[in-house]
């Protein structure tokens, strides 16, 4: 079973949701048979590589509103990530733009690290107040993954992986998503936003349940052949 994840590095309720789903899937008896894939999605693309202010000013400059209602929000949002075992500290966020950093999640992934990219890149930028937006950061970042050094210069140095990132913006806008986390399941699926993990897990079972073929139940111990049993066809019916 296959469950991509479209999710943005500067998405607050995208690492609430990443906990949340994780806490589903290591209670879920299948979980050796599912692959989870990052995609990549930008809240805002228009943003420079870095915004000279805070992150209160930002969105209070993007969204229209005032200063104390997104101070509210933001006490809010940490208050859910705490319940997570999260600890977002909104005023050491650093806003910067997420493309770079989506680039070398891509790398990661080719190294089987995706997921600890994912992770590391979501908990320095809301909890220890790291630059998503540098090159000097994503580098330490990298090299503290195992990425070669020789990788990583080529990362940076070039538009690699720059097109995967797109492709990703692109699939996501043409399943209809407007809004990250989101979590598809074999492509039949879709869960919008960081729902409880009971969400989660219900998802998980009920998807999992359409995926498996039926298996034959012999009847031989009936007295009988299940494969020969009288059945009706296209052909009519046995008698």
């Amino acid at each position: 079973m296959k469950i991509e994840i479209w999710s943005d590095v500067a998405c607050p309720w995208c690492y609430i949701g990443k906990r949340r789903f994780e806490t589903a899937l290591a209670a879920f008896p299948h979980r050796d048979s599912v692959q989870v894939v990052w995609r990549s999605y930008q809240l805002d693309p228009s943003l420079p590589d870095h915004y000279d202010g805070t992150t209160l000013e930002y969105l209070s400059t993007r969204k229209g509103m005032a200063p104390a209602q997104v101070a509210g929000m933001f006490a809010h949002v940490a208050e859910q990530a705490k319940g997570e075992g999260l600890n977002y500290r909104f005023d050491d966020v650093v806003v910067a733009n997420s493309f770079s950093a989506h680039r070398l999640i891509h790398l990661a992934a080719a190294h089987g690290l995706q997921d600890a990219a994912k992770e590391r890149l979501l908990s320095d930028h809301f909890e220890h107040g790291k630059d998503i937006g540098s090159q000097d950061y994503l580098t330490s970042l990298g090299l503290d993954l195992g990425i070669g050094a020789a990788e990583l210069e080529e990362l940076f140095g070039t538009d690699k992986y720059a097109d995967e990132v797109r492709l990703d913006f692109e699939e996501g806008r043409a399943l209809g998503i407007t809004g990250v986390p989101f979590f598809v399941i074999d492509r039949k699926f879709g869960l919008s936003g960081a729902q409880p993990a009971e969400t989660f897990s219900n998802a998980l079972e009920q998807a999992w349940q359409e995926s498996r073929p039926l298996t034959m139940v012999s009847a031989a111990g009936a007295g009988g052949d299940a494969e020969t049993a009288a059945a009706c066809g296209p052909d009519g019916c046995a008698v």
